[in-house]
């Protein structure tokens, strides 16, 4: 439906009818308005598998809901780099709820993942917002390639479950834009979402959902997104004040209650009627979209969509361990697989993502014809108690095989939407359990079932670690396939995984505060503050094995010199140089130069994932354009690049580095700047208006100054107290005042003159 006949529908709407389609039906429904002919649409739960109830409705996964297929979640998901793998699972998703008849499915969850102990870190991609916007991108391209809409969330800044309805992220602009907004900024401009959700959580004391700064002068206006707001469910603080802000769609139904107060406003001069209308335009204009394209023949085929999300695990599955080639496993070996989620996998988390799966298969059924492989159950988790019964038949086992497989992880309790993890420890039993085999069993592997990084004692006592995130229902078979080399791990992990939670940065902050959270890390989250303070990661973000190698060669850069206003291509060849097909992922960071401006050491700027065939070679090219090189400016509110040299890297990770370029780069944007009689002669001197404006008086002070007397002096030095590093500094950071102390006849009055010349 055009612009113009959605603009005559809303024309022939009542007040109430307007202020009424501004809110839900109920809870998973938009109301519909049958003299009109506005039908009614279903929204639901996401966002890696479709969770559609039809009676008890509720937001936290407490009813039953729909048979559907549970794909793998964003943790693991993220953990493929691999935008074509989103873009396909978009796709199916996006033909299932067109099965189910769907119109809207609320995903992808794209909230940065501040620190490990977010609840909800399963259902996020990233800790970098480039891998975070790219994937989600990627995703809402597929879903919305098949008529259904997708609701980015949770916009903004919601990075913990602590009180989520009523905190406070207490975080600064440039912390926002680099790293909170920028998560959601690419998925927006490069996608173009049918709908975005607000969070629940104030920033900097005001609700996101009150908020038209972020709403409509960032999110509508700067980034150009046009499709309708929908709060979180609930999270409507004051119902006229969002819809000013652009908060259009309140969800669930308030039972006419805030459609009241809106009509209430209107009518006595409080909200103007224009924006409701412009609400509704942007909620019919969706409703329709999805409408006219209704697939009618879309069938729901659960056999294929398993298959396919047993496929897409195997691309998300990281190898973190791999000692003396222990995986892949051969068949023929006499082998023990040992742990409750052997039979029974944790797959997916809890909450509102949480799906009532067709079927869960688990690694003992994909591995029943493997004739050779025994199972014991070691553990229940249930409560964290030591089952020595258990324990000894597992370690047994062990002990008999030739090779153990402890299948281990975190229970449901450990994590899930509505609280945040207390520590990063797997159960106890289970690290017993682990130590007690390795102490029996020299040939150990471990996979791990868990939606965010956990501590491991044992690591150094095992050959094998496969993380598997939460694979979704297929994961018994795509870790099976991985074990036994069908497939090759290709996942690299999209988050850093630390030694110990002492070592995160928001540390000393998180889940502290009563009614805020201080973003004290500011820009240094996750990768960019282990890499700049040179903290070893357990893991390090962008790591993972193969099971074949490959090498990198021939970084290029097509320019050495360049504006900030042109584009960098940056080429470079990989090889597989093992004995095996796989994928890499080439990962390219930026480092800039290291003035006077605090920046991360160096930053993720770009990354793809290729296939190659042993021997076989590719090149890749990345283009890099501004932003590459630039940091948020407080002072002009925007993107500025500083002038510099700057290294252009390839990393194995985000610790290790392989092949570096430099390229030298002019700003093009200027910072006002404002000088003082404090001004230290090292900054006029880094600007070229100043340096013309004092020259003479620099001429002045080389030839008859206190400062010339002093090089002299150094010259005749022989006691070591004068040095050519000691002037250097001393001339650095001397202030503009102290020119009346070092040149003879200099007055106020003459500073006042050069103020005035150096800040026009």
């Amino acid at each position: 439906m055009r612009k113009e006949e959605i603009k005559s529908l809303v024309s022939r709407m009542t007040l109430e009818e307007k202020a009424g389609m501004c809110s839900g039906a109920d809870f998973w429904y938009l109301k519909s308005i049958e003299r009109l002919g506005i039908p009614q649409v279903m929204v639901t739960d996401g966002p890696h598998g479709i969770r559609k109830q039809s009676n008890q409705a509720d937001h936290l996964g407490i009813n039953e809901s729909e048979k559907s297929v549970c794909f793998p979640a964003g943790c693991a998901t993220a953990s493929s780099f691999d935008r074509s793998l989103l873009t396909k699972l978009g796709e199916t998703v996006g033909h299932e709820c067109q099965a189910m008849g769907v119109s809207t499915i609320l995903g992808p969850a794209m909230n940065i993942k501040r620190s490990p102990l977010c609840g909800r870190n399963f259902e996020y991609y990233s800790e970098d917002p480039l891998v975070s916007a790219e994937l989600a991108a990627a995703m809402i391209t597929g879903v919305q390639s098949k008529h259904v809409g997708t609701s980015a969330k949770h916009f903004l800044a919601n990075n913990q479950e602590k009180r989520r309805m009523t905190n406070s992220s207490e975080v600064d602009e440039r912390t926002l834009r680099e790293i909170y907004l920028a998560s959601f900024e690419g998925a927006v401009k490069k996608a173009k979402p049918w709908t975005v959700m607000n969070s629940y959580n104030r920033i900097n004391g005001a609700f996101v959902g009150d908020s038209k700064e972020y709403l409509t002068d960032i999110l509508r206006d700067e980034w150009g997104f046009d499709g309708y707001v929908v709060s979180d469910w609930g999270a409507v603080n004051d119902r006229v004040q969002a819809l000013k802000a652009g908060l259009d769609l309140e969800m669930p139904s308030s039972n006419g209650i805030n459609d009241k107060l809106i009509v209430d406003a209107v009518q006595n001069g409080k909200l103007e009627e224009t924006v409701v209308d412009q609400a509704c335009e942007r909620i019919l204009d969706v409703i329709f979209r999805y409408t006219e394209n209704r697939d009618e023949t879309a069938v729901f085929d659960y056999e294929k969509d398993h298959a396919t999300a047993a496929e897409m695990e195997a691309e998300c599955a990281v190898l973190l361990k791999n000692d003396d080639q222990i995986l892949p496993l051969r068949k023929n070996s006499k082998i023990a697989f040992i742990g409750k989620y052997v039979k029974e996998p944790r797959y997916q988390g809890g909450g509102s993502s949480h799906i009532n799966s067709w079927k869960v298969e688990s690694a003992l059924e994909a591995v029943k014809d493997i004739a050779g492989v025994t199972f014991s159950r070691g553990f229940d988790d249930v409560e964290d108690i030591v089952d020595e019964k258990l324990q000894e038949e597992a370690v047994k086992a062990a002990q008999e095989a030739e090779i153990a497989v402890v299948f281990a992880g975190l229970p449901d309790n450990f994590e899930s939407e509505g609280y945040d993890r207390k520590h990063m420890n797997l159960p106890d039993c289970q690290n017993t359990l682990i130590e007690r085999i390795a102490s029996v069993q020299k040939n150990v592997v471990v996979v791990l079932h868990n939606g965010s990084p956990v501590r491991m004692p044992w690591k150094e006592q095992v050959k094998g670690i496969l993380e598997a995130y939460l694979g979704g229902e297929a994961v018994g078979k795509a870790v099976v396939d991985l074990l036994f080399g069908k497939a090759n791990p290709c996942g690299r992990l999209a988050e850093t995984f630390p030694e110990r939670l002492e070592d995160t940065p928001c540390y000393l902050t998180y889940g502290k505060g009563k009614d805020t959270a201080l973003y004290q890390e500011g820009v240094f989250v996750g990768y960019r503050y282990y890499t700049s303070r040179n903290v070893k990661a357990a893991y390090p973000f962008g790591y993972g094995l193969s099971y074949t190698t490959f090498a990198y060669e021939n970084l290029t850069v097509d320019k050495k010199e360049m504006d900030d206003t042109e584009i960098l291509k940056v080429s470079v060849n990989v090889k597989n140089t093992g004995d095996r097909s796989g994928k890499e992922v080439v990962q390219l960071y930026v480092q800039a130069p290291g003035d006077e401006v605090v920046r991360p050491i160096r930053e993720l700027r770009g990354f793809d994932k290729i296939m190659l065939e042993p021997g076989e070679e590719k090149t890749v090219t990345f283009e890099l354009d501004m932003r590459a090189f630039a940091y948020w400016n407080t002072q002009i509110h925007d993107w500025f690049a500083e002038d510099g040299i700057y290294r252009i890297l390839i990393g194995r990770n985000a610790e290790e580095m392989l092949l570096e370029e430099t390229v030298t780069v002019h700003g093009t944007k200027t910072v006002p700047r404002i000088y003082s009689m404090n001004t230290c002669m090292g900054e006029l001197m880094r600007d070229p208006h100043a340096q013309a404006v004092m020259g003479p008086f620099l001429q002045g002070m080389q030839q008859n100054t206190d400062a010339q007397k002093m090089a002299d002096a150094q010259e005749n030095d022989t006691s070591g107290a004068i040095n050519a590093e000691m002037m250097n500094a001393m001339m650095e950071d001397m202030p503009l005042r102290q020119l009346l102390s070092f040149v003879p006849g200099m007055k106020r009055e003459m500073l006042d003159q050069l103020l005035a010349a150096l800040n026009q």
